[in-house]
């Protein structure tokens, strides 16, 4: 089971959180791959922390269909199908309509600056062919708005979401599904925040997830022919 080299130091007084934390991110990014069989022994050591905590987050994470596990016999990340975004980009696009709705009122100079060097991140991210970079970047845009909503409940059902897409990403595509177009598509989509336009925002939103889905239905489609 191939775990990163070096990991920051899990605080005794945070530890389930972070071990949880950890687990959860090393999933979501491809560092623990679907089907890889997880060892409480070894996560433990690794993190340094004792396997109760580990195995408490291996629980948190097979409720959240994550992890998979047969009794007494293995415990892995659970397995994905790549038609999950047909199901997930559409309910993730209508929420952020949502948040859309909610945030542009209380949207500051100061939060459009952080989206500005959200995107800058995307477009070097890409440049450099730094797919993780490009999709945690990608991410940090969308999460600026959502997070402005001030919403617990809309925050949180989104955030879930985006673990399961960004997993999709990483698992098949490698964050190839992220485009120069976003870059261009985020741009308008700011542009349209400052000026208070929330029906056109809501519409540049939609059609950014939408072209993602686009963009991810072709690289199917190429794999197949691939494969």
């Amino acid at each position: 089971m191939p775990l990163p080299k070096e990991i920051k130091p899990i605080s005794r007084f945070s530890m389930r959180e972070e071990v949880y934390s950890t687990l959860l991110m090393w999933i979501m990014e491809g560092q623990l791959r679907p089907g890889e069989k997880l060892l409480d022994k070894e996560l433990a050591e690794t993190m340094g922390v004792s396997r109760t905590p580990v195995r408490e987050a291996l629980r948190r994470l097979e409720d959240k269909d994550l992890v998979e596990s047969a009794a007494n016999r293995w415990t892995r990340v659970a397995a994905i199908s790549v038609e999950e975004p047909v199901m997930i980009y559409p309910i993730i696009w209508t929420l952020e309509e949502l948040a859309i709705a909610e945030a542009t009122p209380k949207l500051t100079e100061a939060d459009f600056l952080r989206m500005e060097e959200a995107n800058e991140q995307l477009a070097k991210a890409l440049a450099d062919g730094d797919p993780l970079g490009a999709s945690r970047a990608d991410a940090k845009f969308h999460d600026i708005y959502i997070e402005c909503t001030g919403n617990p409940f809309l925050i949180n059902i989104l955030q879930d979401l985006k673990i399961r897409y960004r997993r999709v990403e990483v698992t098949y595509f490698e964050g190839s599904s992220l485009a120069t177009d976003s870059v261009v598509e985020h741009r308008q989509i700011l542009e349209s925040l400052r000026s208070g336009d929330i029906v056109r925002t809501q519409s540049m939103v939609r059609h950014n997830w939408q072209s993602s889905l686009a963009r991810l239905k072709m690289i199917k489609s190429g794999l197949k022919e691939e494969s």
